[in-house]
């Protein structure tokens, strides 16, 4: 699968494309807002999958809009499965200033770890519940060299833990025992900024 990333709404969100070598087909992590770059990028394309790291504002925006226009399922941990029908749970009430209310309907399908989301090349994402940014927090593996953090896990930072729902403490349990046991050489997709791997940041990221 080819990996494209998008930075899209107010505060810089990540959304990944995982497309087939074609062309033809893809998945899609996170639709942030104003996704209208990534939606004319997959115009011609079948969408399989919208996968949420998790639930707040900025990674969902464009959920309702590809939702509606590929005809395609949304995947979201169940401990944040109202975040999508509730403005306040998902936080676009919090910040007026960066949008409007964004309200959809609730996911189709469930996430939880142990689960493997087939992929159109045959492959597999797997499933890591990685709870402490917010309560349903899900981190993706590809290929077992590519890992989608989502707020968990930046370069050189963590998430925020500040918000209802977070926790400090869970959000190092899922970083040292989960993340941190993979291989160094893991490349990290985080929700926002740049690129990493798991072993710059276990030899460099003060906050861990």
């Amino acid at each position: 699968m080819k990996i494209e990333k998008f930075e899209l709404g107010p505060i810089g969100t990540n959304a990944y494309l995982l497309s087939t070598e074609d062309g033809s087909r893809g998945v899609i992590i996170d639709p942030g807002m104003n996704p209208k770059p990534l939606i004319n990028r997959i115009e011609a394309m079948q969408i399989d999958a919208i996968l949420l790291t998790h639930a707040h504002f900025d990674h969902i925006g464009g959920v309702d809009e590809i939702r509606k226009l590929k005809g395609c399922p949304v995947y979201l941990h169940d401990a944040e499965a109202d975040w999508l029908t509730d403005a306040k749970k998902n936080g676009s009430l919090r910040w007026p200033e960066l949008g409007a209310r964004i309200e959809s309907d609730p996911a189709e399908y469930a996430l939880d770890t142990g689960m493997t989301i087939p992929l159109p090349d045959g492959e597999a994402l797997q499933v890591f519940h990685t709870p402490g940014h917010s309560p349903g927090s899900v981190s993706f593996l590809y290929a077992g060299q590519h890992l989608f953090s989502g707020d968990v896990l930046f370069r050189l930072s963590v998430g925020r833990t500040d918000l209802p729902g977070g926790s400090e403490r869970e959000l190092l349990e899922s970083i040292h025992g989960t993340l941190f046991e993979f291989a160094d050489d893991v490349k990290v997709y985080p929700g926002h900024g740049g690129l990493t791997t798991i072993g710059y940041e276990r030899a460099h990221n003060p906050y861990v």
